[in-house]
């Protein structure tokens, strides 16, 4: 397993009034790259989303195939339609590749420059013009380092604020130091976009006057996560079904009070259950030595769910539960900002509480439950595995 692992995260405000975005970001992760495209289309609205939908695409599909910046610019400049107002025909747009070797390849044309963190700092790299079709494009080659850090934006992003509660936008050096301010070396990369783009709907008083988009890419370590729900089918498999659990690297957690004795039994240590609510809607978490987290189960993974549905809406900035002590949000913060490689061990042993007809469904199917929740892990860019027992 590769130990470097790419990591992205964005967030996106529509132009107060329009129901589209103008920006559109696109990943693209072959076995040899991670491709990240933030493309701003020109105006709002329909005609600026479909420019920017088209160019992100396109760009990403033919950068993936391997084929020059000449080649991705001109097939824009001859593919796209002419906006009849402009005499231009594609928009500004943003492209990061990280190659497998490490290296860092940045183009830019006429978006705001990229932000670059290593270890925390704002740090300067150079750019290279080029002129293709006409258009300045800015070349940048980066040896990467774990924990560094690209900041993606487009226009909105400066523009915030302007008239409003700025006299001339959220210029480039206070984005910059609000970044460096804001910065964890365990945050995620969405943490730090929803950050920004947080910053700038106070900006904007929540009426943004652009498209404003916030798009994140971290190198960082691959940290494995195991997480454990029921008990096998067959009694019988517990034995092996713990020493398959345990036998993987990484954090582990334990979701579920059948599966709780279980692995009490199979580690000869005792259940230590809090008995003060964290949050009255979720059942307290315990403790068991060997194990890094231990949870109620459906009840506790639903609530996960729903953490998971508002952090991967592009345009929900939730992230409080990075400042939280229940079950619920100590799970997320393990699989969210914690793990890019996540083992399911999923037991299918039926609990009758959870047959209950009255139950909310979401809670009652524990295997779906599960396949929700992998599938908004996925769609985060995580790699998962499920096995069921």
């Amino acid at each position: 397993m590769n130990r470097m692992f790419v990591e992205s995260g964005f967030v996106s405000l529509n132009k107060f009034g329009e129901q589209l975005c103008g920006d559109k970001v696109e990943t693209i992760n072959t076995d040899d790259d991670f491709i990240i495209v933030l493309a701003d289309g020109l105006g709002s609205g329909v005609k600026a989303n479909i420019l920017s939908t088209l160019t992100s695409k396109i760009i990403g599909t033919m950068m993936a195939s391997g084929l020059p910046i000449e080649e991705c610019v001109s097939t824009i400049a001859q593919t796209l339609p002419v906006c009849q107002t402009r005499g231009v025909a594609y928009s500004t747009f943003t492209i990061l590749q990280i190659r497998r070797g490490n290296e860092a390849y940045l183009v830019q044309f006429d978006n705001p420059n990229v932000i670059f963190l290593r270890n925390g700092h704002a740090t300067e790299y150079e750019m290279n013009q080029k002129i293709i079709c006409g258009k300045k494009i800015y070349e940048t080659h980066i040896d990467c380092e774990l924990g560094d850090m690209f900041i993606l934006m487009s226009d909105g992003v400066v523009h915030a604020g302007i008239e409003r509660t700025l006299n001339y936008g959220w210029q480039l050096p206070e984005i910059t130091e609000f970044a460096v301010g804001n910065y964890e070396p365990d945050m995620s990369a969405h943490t730090m976009a929803s950050r920004i783009g947080e910053a700038c709907k106070g900006l904007y008083m929540d009426k943004p006057g652009d498209d404003t988009t916030v798009a994140v890419l971290r190198i960082r370590k691959r940290q494995l996560v195991n997480l454990i729900i029921g008990p096998p089918v067959d009694p019988e498999d517990d034995e092996t079904v713990m020493q398959l659990f345990f036998s993987k690297e990484g954090k582990r957690i334990v979701c579920g009070g059948t599966t709780s004795n279980v692995v009490s039994r199979y580690l000869d240590k005792p259940i230590k259950t809090e008995l003060n609510y964290e949050d009255p809607s979720i059942p307290p978490i315990g403790h068991i030595e060997g194990v890094d987290l231990v949870t109620e189960g459906v009840l506790t993974l639903g609530k996960v769910l729903e953490i998971a549905e508002g952090f991967s809406n592009n345009s929900d900035f939730y992230t409080q539960f990075r400042d939280k002590k229940d079950g619920a949000s100590l799970i997320a913060q393990m699989l969210f900002e914690d793990a890019t490689d996540i083992n399911f061990f999923v037991g299918r042993a039926k609990n009758a509480a959870h047959q209950n007809p009255n139950m909310p469904l979401n809670f009652s199917l524990k295997l779906k439950l599960i396949e929700e929740l992998s599938r908004r892990l996925e769609e985060m860019g995580k790699t998962i595995k499920v096995m069921y027992f």
